[in-house]
C-alpha cells in the first residue's frame, strides 16, 4: 500500500514541476489563442464583407444586362408606333413602352443602390485591413517569445511528461481518477502532506486520530477540509530523497 500512496505522491510532485514550467509562460498562452481568435473573427468578417461586394457587382452586371434588353425591347415598341392601325394597338404599345421604361428605372435606381453598398463595403474593408495587420504583428511577437520560452525548457518538460507516463502506468484507474478530479477541483493540487499537524493544501488541522492512521500507511485517507489525498511524512521524504 506504501507505494501506491508513494507514486501518488510522486505524480503530484511531477505535476508540480510542470505547472511550474507553465507558469513561466505566464498569460502568453492565453493572450495567444485571444490574439487568433480576434483574427479569424476579422478574417471571417472582411470575407463576408468582399462576399457581399461580389454578390452586388454580380447582380449589377445582372441589371445592366436587363437594361439593354428592356432598351431594345422599347426601341422595338416606339418603331411599331408608327404601324398601329386603331387606338387598342396604340394603347398596347404605349403600355408595353411605359412598362420597359419603369423596368429601366428601377434597375438602374438598383445599380445606384448596389454601388453605393459597394463603395460602403470597400471602405469598411479598407479601414478593417490595419486593425488585421496590427494583430497579425502583435500575435508573431507574442508567439515568439513563448517558443523562446517552450524551447528553454523543452527538455526538461520532455524528460518530466515522460517520468509522469511512466508513473501513470503504476497507479489504479480508480486511484489516478480521484487524483485527476482532485487535482482539477483544486487548481492542480491533489497530495498533501502533514505540516504541524496541518493539511499542506488547507492548513486546516488534521485530528491526532487521523494522523496515527495515516502513519500506518495502508489505505488512501482524504481530508475532511478540502478533499485533498493526504499523505504521511514517511511517504513524502521517501519520495523526496
Amino acid at each position: 500500500m506504501i507505494n501506491r500512496l508513494k507514486v501518488l505522491y510522486e505524480l503530484q510532485n511531477i505535476d508540480d514541476q510542470l505547472d511550474d514550467l507553465e507558469e513561466l509562460r505566464g498569460d502568453l498562452p492565453k493572450a495567444v489563442e485571444d490574439l487568433e481568435a480576434q483574427i479569424e473573427s476579422i478574417k471571417s468578417t472582411i470575407s463576408e464583407k468582399e462576399q457581399q461586394r461580389k454578390e452586388s457587382m454580380d447582380k449589377r452586371k445582372e441589371n445592366e444586362s436587363q437594361i439593354e434588353i428592356s432598351k431594345e425591347s422599347q426601341k422595338k415598341f416606339k418603331a411599331q408606333l408608327y404601324k398601329v392601325r386603331n387606338n387598342k394597338e396604340y394603347d398596347a404599345l404605349t403600355k408595353e413602352i411605359d412598362h420597359t421604361e419603369e423596368l429601366i428605372a428601377k434597375y438602374e435606381t438598383e445599380n445606384n443602390e448596389l454601388a453605393d453598398m459597394s463603395k460602403t463595403l470597400a471602405d469598411e474593408i479598407e479601414t478593417i485591413k490595419p486593425k488585421l495587420d496590427e494583430l497579425n504583428e502583435e500575435v508573431k511577437k507574442k508567439q515568439s517569445d513563448l517558443k523562446v520560452i517552450i524551447k528553454a525548457n523543452e527538455k526538461e518538460e520532455e524528460k518530466l511528461n515522460e517520468s509522469r507516463k511512466k508513473l501513470v502506468t503504476q497507479i489504479k484507474k480508480g486511484d489516478l481518477s480521484a487524483y485527476m478530479r482532485i487535482r482539477k477541483a483544486k487548481k492542480g493540487k491533489a497530495v498533501s502532506t502533514i505540516k504541524r499537524s496541518a493539511c499542506s493544501g488547507c492548513h486546516n488541522i488534521v485530528p491526532s486520530q487521523r494522523q496515527l492512521e495515516l502513519r500506518q500507511n495502508n489505505r488512501l485517507y482524504y481530508c475532511e477540509y478540502c478533499g485533498r489525498i493526504l499523505v504521511s511524512a514517511e511517504v513524502s521524504e521517501s519520495v523526496a530523497v
